[in-house]
């Protein structure tokens, strides 16, 4: 085909006339248009009748027919459709509009037939979105790029409002599809950038309404504007009408949900709400304003009591939204944050010089190249400690030195607990057949991009560790530590009072000081620790001193451990043989208490000497140093003891004192 290559903006086509005569039009023309009529969205009821819920579905199934059809026509004429039908862009503006949001979809009613047919319209809506966003379907069908941003534009086929309301809408689950369909139309139309620069300021205008409404003023940027002469008559949130606080709860609600899920969808937005001061805006807004709401919302008076629940789950909402929405614009443009604070960083040459020491000594610790290898969410760790160090040095504030710690805290920290069973439940809602211990594998390797691991599941383009995986394979168990309790050492150890393994504890035996109605006569009076302890005693009144055994007995009858004759008894205080003469059977039973010590260390000494001589064991010649009388001349023994008892000398008290003598005496240090 000559026109395969040719783009739509660029081709003719043959066509018969209203005559049957045949005539060349551009591909892109209005008269190649299908008369068909797209009838505008309407909401579900809310607790409808049953005749409304049925002429709700027969609605909603006349726009399911047209998006069908709309979405199976070919690629030139899907374009004169959605370029030249006033109809259907009618009906993908209601859509937008009126569609119920995520906070919505609870109060819609259950009718499943309800349920289905809203979910298969917001399906058709978001494809044919996507589509109008694409400028090539194929290497056949595709549209110049200029003139695709230029028909997008001319035609409002987008603009800044549908595209957060895209966000808000269809961000769940679809973020990754939706950053690519708004990068592709900014980048191929840069005159979106200029329609959101001017569209911040109305933004702005949210903030200022909800403020005039509820009475108060923002210290930000509209501090300085001169204040009504009526502004003191204007009611608060605790004196206006109950429907007037209802509706500046929804619209904030609805407000900060928008801008929050655009600016996540498409980051490079933050710089042009920065360069409007957004965040000094939004954290005024939020000091001023939240604090007054939620006094409204806690103790105004409420006659539906759902209703004010309801309510506290909007504005709780609108404040998450807030405080992620002030992160965004902190992580995406590591701003100035002198914005969040009045006070300046005090010029402490040596307080700075200790925090740069720190990042420094941070720096090392981890390592360049480790903290490198770690980015997270987009975080160049090794940029946010040069900000740092940049923030330190030009003696900004103490907050823009936390805000990029925070930072670097979120590029270098895991995942917490939340934020893991976040991601789990995100997938598994659009996933239900996979195992948890599946999709944990899935997520550590894909660095915890719950998207990345959606994408890669579906398209069936996993890593090879993956796929040998068992897809319904259950979540690992965490072993659970052993308690400290358990391991801890007490006096109360499994007595009545450990109440660590104990539930019940007798606490009338507990008291501090004296019992109460107790004097101290009734106390040394009471003998019933005597009684308790009288069984004890009882059973050391009967003393048996022997015991005599019969022929053929032995002692460990008598639970009597058998004689060793290796016994040591050098110490044994007991009777050997002294009474074998003495024949008489008292001398035999009876208890000596008291002995001659000389007799006994003798007994001692003859049985250690028949000992020493069973084991062949030489006995100690007894030493003599006292020899002969002096000029009779001593023995060779004498002469051995006493040299033997000069060298020990040094052993008890004299702590080598001869031995030192006789090294100096020897080196010439003492007279000989």
């Amino acid at each position: 085909m000559a026109s395969a290559r040719v783009p739509l903006d660029e081709r003719q086509v043959t066509e018969p006339g209203p005559l049957g005569k045949e005539h060349t039009l551009p591909a892109l023309h209005p008269d190649r248009k299908e008369d068909r009529c797209f009838v505008p969205y309407k909401p579900p009821p809310e607790n409808g009748s049953p005749a409304e819920v049925e002429e709700f579905l027969d609605h909603a199934r006349f726009i399911m027919e047209d998006l069908e059809w709309l979405l199976a026509l070919p690629h030139d004429k899907f374009w004169c459709q959605v370029v030249f039908d006033e109809s259907l862009q009618r009906c993908l503006d209601s859509y937008l509009r009126y569609a119920p949001r995520s906070l919505d979809l609870t109060a819609l009613p259950s009718s499943s037939a309800m349920a289905e047919i809203q979910r298969s319209i917001h399906k058709e809506v978001f494809l044919t979105f996507l589509r109008m966003a694409t400028y090539k379907e194929s290497k056949d069908n595709f549209l110049t790029p200029a003139v695709f941003g230029e028909i997008i534009y001319d035609n409002f086929l987008f603009d800044i409002p549908k595209i957060l309301d895209l966000c808000v809408l269809f961000g769940k689950g679809n973020s990754q599809l939706l950053h690519k369909m708004i990068d592709n139309i900014f980048t191929q139309q840069p005159s979106y950038y200029s329609d959101l620069n001017e569209t911040v300021p109305t933004v702005l205008q949210v903030f200022d309404s909800v403020l005039e409404k509820c009475g108060l003023r923002c210290e930000g940027a509209t501090a300085m504007e001169p204040m009504k002469l009526n502004a003191y008559k204007q009611p608060t949130a605790m004196t206006m009408s109950q429907q007037e606080l209802v509706d500046i709860v929804l619209y904030l609600c609805d407000s900060t949900t928008t801008i929050h899920a655009f600016l996540d969808i498409f980051p490079a937005a933050c710089s042009t709400f920065h360069s409007h001061g957004f965040l000094s805006r939004l954290t005024s807004f939020y000091e001023t304003t939240v604090p007054d709401l939620e006094k409204a919302v806690r103790k105004r008076n409420f006659d539906d009591k759902s209703l004010q629940e309801d309510l506290w789950k909007r504005l709780s909402h609108s404040c998450r939204k807030m405080v992620e929405t002030a992160h965004l614009l902190l992580h995406h443009t590591f701003m100035i944050l002198g914005l969040f604070l009045n006070h300046r960083f005090v010029s402490d040459e040596t307080r700075t010089s200790y925090l740069l020491q720190g990042v420094e000594s941070a720096w090392e610790s981890v390592g360049r190249q480790a903290m490198m290898d770690v980015p997270r969410r987009g975080n160049n760790v090794s940029f946010v400690i040069i900000q740092i160090k940049h923030i330190l040095m030009s003696r900004t504030t103490w907050l823009d030195f936390y805000v990029l710690f925070l930072s670097i805290q979120g590029a270098v920290c895991s995942l917490s607990s939340a934020e893991l069973e976040s991601l789990l439940s995100c997938i598994r809602d659009l996933l239900p057949d996979l195992g948890e211990g599946f999709l944990l594998a899935c997520l550590e390797e894909y660095n915890y991009n719950s998207e990345l691991v959606i994408n890669n599941i579906l398209e069936d383009r996993l890593a090879p560790s993956l796929d040998k995986l068992d897809r319904s394979m259950p979540r690992p168990v965490k072993e659970e530590l052993p308690s400290v309790l358990s391991n801890r050492s007490n006096v109360f150890d499994d007595d009545e009072f450990d109440v660590f393994r104990r539930d019940h504890v007798d606490t009338s035996r507990i008291w501090k000081g004296r019992r109460k109605g107790e004097s101290a006569r009734e106390m040394l009076d009471d003998k019933q620790h005597i009684a308790e302890q009288r069984a004890r005693y009882q059973a050391y009144e009967t003393v048996v001193d022997e015991i005599e055994l019969e022929p053929g007995e032995s002692a460990a009858a008598y639970g009597l451990d058998d004689y060793d004759d290796e016994y040591d008894d050098t110490y044994d205080m007991n009777q050997v043989g002294a009474n074998d003469l003495d024949r008489d059977s008292l001398l035999n039973i009876r208890d000596q208490f008291v002995q001659d010590p000389a007799l006994l260390r003798e007994r001692a000494e003859a049985r250690r000497a028949a000992m020493q001589q069973r084991k062949g064991i030489r006995p100690e010649r007894p030493s003599n140093v006292v020899g002969r009388p002096k000029g009779q001349g001593q023995t060779m023994e004498t002469f051995l003891d006493r040299r033997k008892k000069e060298a020990n000398k040094n052993r008890v008290a004299n702590h080598n004192r001869r031995t030192m003598a006789d090294r100096k005496r020897n080196k010439g240090m003492i007279p000989s």
